[in-house]
């Protein structure tokens, strides 16, 4: 999948029609290419698999196959790093939430508006350009070399005293945030999450209204200031996803 340029996207839906409606959605959003439309599953997996996909919009009723066999080829083969929005009039609990487990961005039921579409593309996008600029690895601040020492239990020499930590909603302590998180966002964060629950971070996304890449962002400081534990869940296809919960507290 590429990590810059246009989001090279394939279209998959069994009408010809809507397969153009949605053609026409994607070439007004900048930032998108349009490199497929086809009606089959068969068609999808296979060019999903060549590598040159970067975002399927995919329907879940098809002629040959349904939508969730399409995830799981994707998942097992080569197109598991592709990324999947499923847009469908598929609703039953099965359904979504197969698709769900397999990892896809985002379920959009039809009937939707050109907006509603509009919204979760650009959402996408904003995501992917926020997830290469934290990819560069931008040097840390000496005070959060000096935070991530004392979280490892390794003690500093000349370290100035910080401020006392600040009470969180959930129970725990938030020290001084780093630069551009915002306390508010974080309590949102923290709040969709729960102690014995573990979700992925594309759910704790769509609880607080927020891309992917901004709820891994949340979730990263909060592992990184021990109040989030994380886990894996390993099924048959694809990689493990990444869960978290609320850390418990020390009584006391």
């Amino acid at each position: 999948m590429s990590a810059s340029g246009p989001i090279k996207t394939l279209i998959v839906d069994d009408d010809a029609d809507v397969r153009r409606l949605h053609a026409g959605y994607i070439a007004d959003i900048d930032g998108f290419h349009l490199v497929g439309a086809v009606g089959h599953g068969e068609a999808a997996a296979e060019f999903a698999a060549r590598g040159d996909v970067d975002l399927v919009l995919l329907d879940m009723n098809l002629p040959d196959f349904s939508g969730i066999e399409v995830l799981h080829r994707l998942r097992s083969g080569a197109g598991a790093e592709v990324d999947v929005l499923v847009i469908s009039s598929a609703r039953d609990r099965l359904t979504v939430r197969q698709a769900l487990s397999a990892r896809v961005i985002g379920y959009l039921a039809k009937p939707f508006t050109a907006e509603a579409l509009a919204q979760r593309l650009v959402a996408y996008r904003d995501g992917r350009a926020a997830e290469a600029s934290e990819e560069r690895q931008i040097p840390l601040g000496q005070g959060e070399i000096d935070r991530m020492l004392r979280l490892g239990g390794t003690s500093t020499v000349g370290v100035a005293t910080q401020p006392a930590p600040r009470s969180s909603p959930a129970g725990a302590t938030t020290p001084d945030l780093p630069k551009g998180i915002s306390r508010t966002t974080l309590e949102a964060v923290q709040t969709a999450l729960h102690p014995v629950h573990p979700h992925t971070a594309v759910e704790i996304a769509q609880a607080c209204g927020m891309s992917r890449a901004t709820a891994r962002r949340y979730l990263d400081l909060l592992v990184s200031t021990a109040q989030v534990d994380v886990s894996h869940r390993y099924g048959r296809r694809g990689r493990p996803e990444v869960l978290y919960r609320l850390a418990p507290t020390s009584p006391g």
